[in-house]
């Protein structure tokens, strides 16, 4: 029986090129169809130029949604990453 999950968060920082090519590998890694919101759009979060796209900034409301056996995880492991977008972007540097 698949499930699913979502949960929002406002970003601490802007969700660049670097932050979106991690999200995007970790999306890639669950079973779950991932999905990222802003407003009414919507966006498969497997792909990174996808992410990029949605342009989002600091303070940014962005929705995790996720169906599939491990949606659960799959929401808590990327809003997760979101949250911390600046720690991220400082550890794929360092």
């Amino acid at each position: 029986m698949s499930q699913s999950s979502e949960r929002t968060v406002r970003l601490p920082a802007d969700l660049h090129a670097r932050p979106a090519g991690q999200l995007s590998m970790t999306a890639a890694g669950f079973k779950s169809k991932v999905t990222l919101a802003v407003g009414e759009r919507e966006i498969d979060a497997r792909s990174v130029l996808l992410v990029m796209g949605l342009g989002a900034t600091k303070d940014t409301e962005i929705t995790v949604r996720a169906e599939g056996d491990d949606a659960a995880e799959a929401v808590d492991t990327l809003s997760g990453m979101l949250e911390t977008v600046t720690a991220i972007d400082a550890a794929a540097s360092g």
